[in-house]
């Protein structure tokens, strides 16, 4: 790695502050994508402003059935999280199964959420919860914010503070992993909410996470594992790599979401 500065930032306004002020400065959370893409030279910030002391984004809440994250909590925080755990168990359990020990204490929602990796386990969670990502200047509707591959609607220098959602009356994460990174060669995210169902996969589509209308459609006639059956999910826009063809990603779309309704119940 070439020479750079180093900023540790107290608030979300010194941190803007401070990127603003570099030439080529990136904001540093867990460290999990940044560190690594500096190492390889595929990124060369001229600072980077450390967001893992800003308190205000490390905090999580509950008001009613609204759980808000802060954007600087950790997947171990959320795993952990009694509170998380008595409205929405689903996304405890996702972060539980986000990589291995050392990940989970480092690697925050925010950060995840805000590279939006194709195989991220988050990503999911927060399109099938239907949650709101709320920046430093705006609040974005999670159907908003997912763009494509490592894309969002974020801006470059736009600061992910929080994710907010309201419980859902039922939900389930189930993926198939990548024995060695463990990152998801398809997960799919199943929510039963008040205003309908939402099934969110990651880790197959070839533009990243999406919803399928059809799982939907069917899981909101029928909440059971019975009703994924007759859906069809279509390989044409999902991946196929060294790990699997689109036509398998398609039958794991299907049986993600048949674990997922398993564990949703159970």
């Amino acid at each position: 790695m070439h020479s750079l500065n180093y900023h540790r930032a107290s608030s979300v306004e010194e941190a803007v502050s401070l990127l603003g002020a570099s030439e080529d400065g990136k904001y540093l959370a867990g460290g999990q994508t940044l560190i690594v893409t500096m190492r390889q030279r595929l990124a060369d910030p001229t600072d980077v402003i450390d967001l893992r002391h800003v308190g205000s984004m490390k905090s999580i809440s509950v008001e009613g059935r609204r759980v808000t994250i802060g954007g600087g909590v950790s997947h171990a925080a959320v795993a952990g999280s009694a509170e998380i755990q008595g409205l929405c168990p689903a996304l405890c359990y996702l972060a539980s199964r986000i990589g291995d020990p050392h990940v989970r204490k480092l690697g925050t929602i925010g950060g995840s959420v805000a590279n939006d990796d194709p195989a991220a386990d988050y990503p999911a969670a927060i399109l099938g919860l239907g949650a709101t990502i709320v920046t430093d200047r705006r609040a974005i509707p999670a159907d908003d914010f997912f763009v494509g591959l490592f894309e969002t609607a974020l801006e470059p220098d736009e600061i992910i503070i929080a994710i907010s959602f309201e419980a859902p009356e039922k939900a389930g994460y189930a993926k198939f992993a990548n024995p060695a990174s463990r990152f998801a060669m398809t997960g799919v995210f199943v929510a039963r909410r008040a205003d309908g169902v939402r099934v969110a996969a990651t880790g197959a589509g070839s533009e990243g996470v999406f919803r399928h209308e059809g799982l939907e459609a069917a899981l909101s006639a029928n909440w059971s594992p019975d009703a994924v059956a007759g859906v069809s999910v279509d390989p044409a826009n999902l991946m196929a790599d060294m790990h699997c063809s689109s036509e398998y990603r398609a039958n794991l779309v299907k049986v993600m979401t048949k674990r997922a309704l398993e564990h949703a119940e159970s």
